[in-house]
């Protein structure tokens, strides 16, 4: 472009020119961030200027390749950004321009960086409105053939683009393709902004140009290493990619490029185009598989099935995952995913079948998965994929079954024969070398087996247990513990999937009938610690059995306790000891004397950590728990509790010796077992509760009779570790959770607490106490449900904690230390006041604080203060039953409140918060328009109010707003109504996204 005709300013200076170049050149030097930031605003508003347009065509005048690109993209943001300067005469003589520098920088070494970025421009040109340059392609092969700009006459036919593209250089048909796949980039990288979808039809009507450019640009694949034929598969798949989008939304036929199809696939058996060209069928399958034809898939078959193929296949199987192999080895399985149904269906046509056994061979390749072996883990996706569709034809499929299906089903097998193989655990002298990330991966990968067995068990039934249990016998005779161990992971992974009880009580009997258990307890076998985990895991998968079979339990439990000896099994071991006490407990009473014999041993183990002996405990008071009446159940727990009292003297010892470390964890043991007591000896679910019995009698028992002593011991631990050391958060959350389990209890018991016990704790918390929400939650839990405790002590203990919980509110204040968590507790706690205690609430001293407080919080940057109070106001101006003294000094307090919750729900709807927050705020503000009389009045005022955030809507729009709100109150709709209210404030910027 000639700078001194466009648009008619006056030349550049030359030193202006040279001070550009110069920060340009030092933009691409290395330098300081703040140097760097500063050039590239001082270069922005260049670009943005009215003389932006003649510097771009200055720069690219430059012997510099950094400045000449620097020049093609200031072209392409003043075509972005400043189209509408220009007259229709200055967007002809733009297009002549950037044409003029392409044919001068084409053949002349220039970066391809440079000229794809003088393509991006033409690009964004193109796309602009009310252009004349319809034909773009055929006109840009006319300017390159004859080497001049030649006039834009989208009329004219002229020469064939085939006859014309033949005379073209290597570089000149290079800039028609990446033109061309600009164009494709250009609209997929922004299909899915509305705008976009009307230049669909104008991008597609170069699809016909596209495809004769392409045709004969990828025959190069006869020229070996050609990059010309790379970039054409590039275009091609770029195309592919745009027809994707498009066809989604039915603007585009896929049939003109589909001819391209086998061209491209003529390449997969070229080495020297492979890479590309896989890469490209891959991306098809995996996103977009309806583009290949019935045709072209069967071409792939036969292509992927080829000796060639098979060679690969070999290499995989032997440990080979260089690029060639994993890039055929993604091809393979997306194929498999994309012809999953012909894979299944028509496993009797040659190449389908050979497919499926090249599948099922990535899961015999050398090495461990996610480990040496990198394909397994794709590879049983696709299997997945194939047992699903297998399943789904199964149930939708009417008597006879396909005939197909009985080898799909063996096939199935297979796989699970070779998942099986792959999962074994290789010895300690292996796994010791692998890193963190690579023990992650062969997790994944078992429990990807996992999914696939309980998958599976629908399709193959109760065989495929039978087969697993008895291959679990054969591994147990012959003592090879890495097969037992693989086997017993299946076994447990079917565990939620066999459903028929007598089934797995006649095989799983033959299992733990045989020498499994005294196999694992016996030390003179060198047994992989992983086996004996593996085994004591099955017993927490099928604790029914021992409930239904429990002749087997001494054996069993026997072997789970010699197991707490071994440091790497006392965990899930104990685990293991808590599910089936919890689920056999009935059977174990007889046993009691035994457990608590073996706890005493357990307790002197110098190797026996917390979480042992607080699961062991708790097993121990799962079994107490069904003794027949309290005074059956005082000794064992009397027992119990004093085992938990040499943890308590062990914590003084420490503290003695000035062992801090030492007092802290046996505070937290001795609580963790406390906790594990009650939570293990709160009633089963499953009983029944006579809610016509007289509960006097065992009321009387904790609180006055014989178990009271007890329970006060308990409670003097509790408030002895609570009092010394609550800055600690373990013994916080393990004192509340002492007290938890016995809220929802409907009979006293030894850890149903009287309120008095949950008031100290939460009246002894400070703003230093760790987890201080927790507390308040307990307090909550306490209120939402304790129906042992009479209604005048829940409603003290209600009053005592919103007094408790307003000093907090204050002392943050005071401190300046607002903690979001406790904050949210806090006022959660005070919601869970309303409708039961509202009659002592309202009475709180100093309770206008509370409102004030919520009505900030609602306003906050913290989510969770934020719902807290959105809660507490929805449910506090709702209707309630309340005596006229009462409902005087509700009203009082709307009256008040009201009208200040109903300016910041406006504020907040009215752009002020987040999309993500409008159902948190719709929910007190649908609660206002049903229950309260002058809600209408409020929301009219705080949508005229002066803080309204929003200048987007003005009075017509907030008055029909709240029309349609008042008429909803609040019934289905209010929320999609109040959205889109706040679109409207938030501006046309949003509503794109959001309509």
């Amino acid at each position: 472009m000639d700078s001194n005709n466009f648009e008619g300013e006056a030349p550049i200076e030359l030193r202006s020119l040279e001070e550009v170049e110069k920060l340009v050149r030092r933009l691409y030097l290395p330098g300081p961030f703040q140097e760097v930031s500063k050039i590239q605003d001082a270069l922005q508003k260049i670009q943005r200027s009215q003389e932006g347009w003649r510097f771009a065509d200055a720069l690219l005048q430059s012997h510099d390749n950094n400045v000449r690109f620097f020049g093609a993209l200031t072209f392409l943001i003043k075509i972005n950004k400043d189209w509408e300067s220009l007259s229709g005469e200055d967007a002809n003589l733009l297009l002549d321009t950037l044409i003029q520098w392409l044919l001068r920088l084409v053949d002349g070494g220039i970066p391809k960086l440079v000229i794809r970025k003088l393509c991006s421009a033409l690009v964004a040109y193109y796309l602009r409105p009310d252009i004349t340059w319809k034909q773009p392609i055929r006109h840009l092969v006319q300017c390159l053939n004859e080497g001049n700009v030649v006039p834009n006459n989208p009329g004219e036919q002229g020469p064939s683009i085939s006859s014309m593209i033949s005379q073209l250089s290597l570089p000149s048909i290079l800039v028609i393709l990446w033109f061309s796949r600009g164009l494709a980039e250009e609209v997929k990288a922004s299909g899915s902004s509305l705008e976009t979808h009307k230049y669909y039809e104008r991008v597609s009507a170069n699809i016909a140009d596209t495809v004769e450019v392409l045709q004969l640009t990828m025959v190069a694949v006869n020229h070996p290493g050609s990059t010309l034929f790379e970039e054409s598969i590039s275009c091609f798949h770029d195309w592919i990619g745009f027809a994707h989008r498009a066809w989604i939304d039915k603007a585009l036929e896929l049939d003109p490029l589909r001819p391209l199809t086998p061209l491209a696939m003529v390449a997969l058996s070229n080495d020297d185009m492979y890479g590309v060209t896989v890469e490209l069928f891959t991306d098809v399958l995996v996103n977009f598989p309806t583009f290949l034809t019935p045709q072209d898939l069967m071409s792939l078959a036969t292509l992927l099935t080829n000796s060639k193929a098979q060679d690969i296949i070999a290499r995989l199987k032997r440990g080979d995952h260089d690029v060639e192999t994993m890039s055929f080895a993604r091809l393979l399985i997306a194929y498999g995913d994309a012809a999953v149904q012909d894979l299944a269906e028509k496993a009797d046509v040659q190449q389908f079948n050979q497919i499926l056994v090249q599948l099922l061979d990535l899961l015999s390749c050398e090495g461990y998965p996610g480990v040496e072996d990198a394909v397994c883990d794709e590879a049983l996706e696709f299997w997945m994929t194939y047992t699903e569709h297998l399943i789904d034809s199964l149930f939708s499929a009417e008597e006879p079954k396909p005939a197909w299906m009985g080898g799909a089903r063996q096939r199935v097998v297979s796989v699970i024969e070779a998942c099986w193989a792959k999962i074994r655990m290789p010895s300690s002298r292996v796994t010791v070398t692998w890193d963190a990330d690579e023990r992650a991966s062969f997790g994944n990968f078992r429990r990807d087996v996992e999914d696939l067995l309980q998958s599976s068990y629908t399709l193959l039934g109760p065989d495929i247990f039978e087969k697993l249990a008895h291959l679990a016998l054969q591994s147990l005779q012959t003592h090879v513990w890495s097969d037992l161990e693989a086997t017993l992971f299946c076994l447990n992974a079917l565990a939620d999937a066999v459903a028929n009880a007598d089934l797995v009580d006649q095989i799983l009997t033959r299992l733990f009938d045989s020498s499994l258990f005294a196999d694992m307890m016996n030390k003179t076998l060198s047994i992989p610690a992983k086996t004996r985990q593996t085994a004591v895991t099955m017993i927490t998968k099928y604790p029914e059995f021992f409930e239904r079979n429990v002749q087997h339990l001494p054996p069993m439990l026997n072997f789970l306790f010699r197991s707490l000896e071994a440091p790497g099994l006392a965990n899930v071991a104990a685990k293991a000891i808590a599910s089936t006490c919890l689920t056999c407990r009935k059977s174990l009473t007889s046993e009691i004397g035994a457990f608590l014999l073996q706890y005493e041993v357990l307790s002197t183990l110098e190797s026996v950590d917390a979480y042992v002996k607080e699961k062991v405990i708790g097993a121990i008071a799962a079994i107490v728990q069904v003794l027949p009446t309290e005074r059956d159940k005082l000794g064992p727990f009397s027992i119990l509790v004093q085992y938990v009292e040499r943890e308590v003297a062990s914590s003084k010892s420490s503290l003695q010796a000035s062992k801090a470390e030492d007092y802290q964890a046996s505070a937290v043991c001795a609580l963790e077992c406390l906790a594990s007591m009650a939570k293990a000896s709160a009633t089963p679910d499953d009983v029944v509760i006579d809610l016509d019995a007289d509960i006097q009698p065992q009321a009387q028992f904790w609180t006055e009779g014989e178990g009271a002593a007890l329970q006060a011991q308990v409670v003097r631990i509790v408030k002895k570790f609570y009092g010394e050391i609550n800055w600690n958060s373990d013994v916080v959350k393990a004192s509340c959770q002492v007290l938890r389990p016995g809220y929802k209890e409907n009979t006293p018991g030894l850890f149903v607490f009287p309120t008095i016990v949950t008031v100290g704790l939460v009246m002894a918390s400070t703003l230093q106490t760790a987890r201080l929400d927790y507390v308040l939650d307990t307090a909550s839990a306490m209120l939402n449900r304790h129906p042992v405790e009479s209604e005048f002590n829940m409603r003290h203990a209600a009053t005592s904690f919103l007094i408790h919980v307003l000093n907090l509110i204050h002392a943050m204040e005071v401190n300046r230390a607002i903690d979001p968590d406790v904050n949210a507790s806090g006022i959660n706690l005070a919601a869970k006041m309303i409708p039961r205690y509202l009659h002592s609430m309202i009475r709180v001293p100093n309770i206008e604080k509370l409102f004030e407080t919520t009505l900030v919080c609602l306003e906050a940057p913290d989510l969770m203060p934020k719902r807290a109070a959105a809660d507490f106001w929805a449910a506090f101006v709702q209707k309630h039953e309340l005596s006229d003294e009462d409902q005087q000094i509700v009203r009082a307090a709307m009256q008040q409140y009201g009208p200040q919750l109903c300016v910041i729900l406006v504020r907040q709807i009215g752009g002020d918060g987040s999309r993500s927050e409008l159902d948190t705020f719709a929910e007190p503000l649908k609660k206002v328009v049903f229950a309260q009389p002058l809600a209408k009045q409020w929301l009219a005022n705080a949508l005229d109010h002066e803080e309204f955030p929003s200048t987007n809507v003005g009075p017509t729009e907030k008055r029909v707003w709240l029309q349609k709100i008042m008429n909803l109150r609040g019934a289905r709709g209010t929320n999609n109504v109040i959205k889109d209210f706040w679109i409207a404030c938030r501006g046309t910027e949003y509503s794109y996204a959001y309509k």
